[in-house]
């Protein structure tokens, strides 16, 4: 199907978009720049919310913005285009959390956006298999949620800019697919599976289908992964763990996202991002969105 045929759901799309930048912001108040982790956890498991006036999003959100501009613009991920957005947005703040790889790559996409092709598989000898081309694509996968196949195609096209090892890719496809799935009532962990690439990112969806939501989340984490190896399939098995364990309560997915801590504001971005493309953000506590960052 081309891409003019597929009618995006702008309404789901921003509900996603809101998810997930709350899910960055909270997630960002769990790091040891604010809490050491002993307190950080002991605050999670107690449901204490962060006391900062001011709760501001990461890099997650900065490029998640340049890439819901881009598909508003042009209906579809324009390549060159959106390199130049991601290359915008690191230059007008490169304090918000971007990786090693991002601030070798973005500075200098900005003066020649097309280098991504030869650029982007330099890194880390083969392209980065971190979690950046994941977190900031449920949106997507919530926009063009009624062809699934789309979805994983243009998941794929935004990664390959900053994300070229497949299993970089692979992450993106996954949170993707769970995005649309969950705006069409559809979400299971092994439907996302199925639609994700082989590889160690799928290997890790096909074992959180068999951890239990009884299981605690920061045992969870300890089976998945947390984020904290920055790699893409450290990351997104446990994020669309909790996602399913809580798919219609944001509030709740959110907290049991942090109490795996670990790179926690991505994992809180991904889940953030695949419920909230279902319930919006009307249902979280008013103090939170509050405190968020606005996005505009």
């Amino acid at each position: 199907m081309d891409s003019t045929d597929v009618a995006p759901d702008l309404a789901a799309a921003r509900r996603s978009l809101e998810g997930l930048a709350l899910g960055d912001a909270f997630g960002e108040r769990w790091f040891p720049l604010f809490r050491e982790p002993r307190k950080a956890f002991d605050e999670i498991r107690a449901r204490r919310t962060p006391h900062e006036p001011v709760w501001h999003w990461t890099d997650d959100t900065a490029l998640a913005r340049a890439l819901h501009r881009v598909l508003d613009d042009h209906g579809h991920v324009e390549q060159d285009r959106l390199a130049l957005y991601f290359a915008l947005a690191f230059d007008a703040d490169q304090a918000r959390g971007y990786g090693h790889g991002m601030h070798l790559l973005l500075p200098q996409l900005l003066a020649s956006p097309a280098d991504w092709r030869t650029l982007a598989p330099e890194l880390f000898e083969g392209g980065s298999l971190g979690n950046g081309a994941a977190m900031r694509v449920a949106p997507l996968g919530a926009r063009f949620h009624r062809d699934l196949g789309h979805v994983a195609g243009q998941a794929a096209l935004q990664a390959e800019i900053t994300h070229a090892h497949p299993e970089g890719i692979a992450g993106a496809v996954a949170v993707a697919v769970a995005a649309a799935l969950a705006v069409r009532g559809e979400f299971t962990l092994s439907r996302v599976a199925g639609r994700t690439p082989a590889g160690t990112v799928r290997d890790g969806l096909l074992r959180a289908v068999d951890v239990p939501f009884a299981t605690e989340p920061w045992k969870a984490a300890d089976l998945l992964g947390n984020g904290q190896r920055i790699r893409s399939d450290d990351t997104v098995p446990f994020a669309l763990w909790t996602a399913a364990r809580h798919p219609e309560d944001l509030e709740a997915a959110l907290w049991a996202t942090a109490e795996g801590l670990g790179d926690v504001d991505t994992t809180c971005a991904i889940t953030g991002g695949v419920v909230g493309a279902v319930t919006g953000v009307d249902g979280v506590p008013d103090e939170w969105l509050r405190r968020r960052e606005p996005l505009s």
